[in-house]
């Protein structure tokens, strides 16, 4: 659906982004991810016509959208950052009106509004002014807007920025339900939105693609540098625990947890587990602590990969 080469775009003398690559070929959600000034708002905007870049080229459903920008937007929704809300009209204007300007036909405008209110869970607003909706239902008018004219791949810069809990969950699934049936792209710098909502993962930092690949794979990126290990009862002089090999430090937790540092190792488990069993201690639990995604989103984001 989508095939991004060679992606570059400078303003003035400083690049913005340089050298970005990759693929979405499919429905799903793929985040990308980056904290503010990485370059994310300035891919998108690429991508969706808003803006030329200095090098590379963008291709919807294989078509240049530099060379054919009317016939690639065709396939493309898109909501930026700040809704493009009229609040002074009704849920149906605007929405009629955002598919007028996506070239709907006439005879299926009614039709495709009624289905973009009905996705997003607004049909019961049809004639309220957007003005007087709660930000989440202001944000499901910009999301409907978005796919009014059933578009094959649909963009989303910061879609829960500024939400309450509440509507960040209701935001979340109404992306989840679209992503089902088209191509999904959703930019963010919370990483509990990225794990709770994409399958997949592209990061961007200093402007450079710094990490493609699934959650899962993003998850395990950075080595693990700790075990915790649960007894029963902590024995007294836990020192010689330090004394195996790929161990670097031991902290002790609680009065039952110990947390021990070590080089990664895949059989250090093994030998701690052993260790335990010839002192005769109580030790009833020890698995890997998970890196946080804010540890491995630091780590990343000073290296490439």
């Amino acid at each position: 659906m989508i095939r991004v080469e060679a992606l570059s775009h400078k303003y003035s003398s400083q690049w913005a982004i340089k050298d970005i690559n990759f693929e979405i070929k499919n429905n799903g959600v793929l985040g990308l991810l980056g904290s503010n000034g990485a370059g994310k708002s300035t891919t998108m905007n690429i991508i969706c016509g808003v803006l030329n870049q200095t090098e590379g080229n963008v291709f919807i459903n294989d078509i240049n959208i530099k060379k054919d920008p009317e016939r690639a937007k065709q396939h493309i929704g898109f909501l930026p950052q700040q809704a493009p809300l009229h609040v002074d009209l009704t849920v149906d204007e605007y929405l009629t009106h955002s598919a007028i300007l996506r070239r709907v036909e006439p005879k299926k405008v009614r039709r495709a509004v009624e289905e973009a209110k009905d996705t997003c869970g607004i049909a019961h607003f049809s004639n309220r002014l957007i003005r007087n909706l709660s930000g989440g239902y202001q944000q499901r008018v910009g999301i409907a807007q978005a796919i009014v004219h059933d578009p094959g791949f649909v963009v989303f810069d910061e879609p829960t920025n500024g939400l309450d809990p509440i509507q960040i969950l209701e935001v979340r699934k109404l992306i989840q339900r679209i992503s089902q049936e088209k191509a999904v792209l959703m930019s963010t710098h919370v990483l509990s939105e990225v794990q709770m909502t994409c399958s997949n993962i592209h990061m961007i930092e200093h402007g450079k693609l710094v990490f493609a690949g699934s959650i899962e794979n993003f998850n395990n990126q950075i080595t693990p540098e700790t075990l915790i290990a649960t007894f029963n009862i902590i024995p007294d002089n836990f020192s010689s625990l330090e004394q195996i090999r790929g161990v670097n430090r031991i902290e002790k937790m609680s009065s039952d947890v110990l947390k021990i540092f070590y080089d990664g190792s895949s059989d250090v488990s093994q030998n701690i587990v052993k260790h335990s069993v010839d002192k005769g201690w109580s030790l009833s639990e020890i698995s890997v602590e998970r890196n946080s995604l804010e540890s491995i989103f630091a780590k990343l984001s000073n290296r490439e990969i």
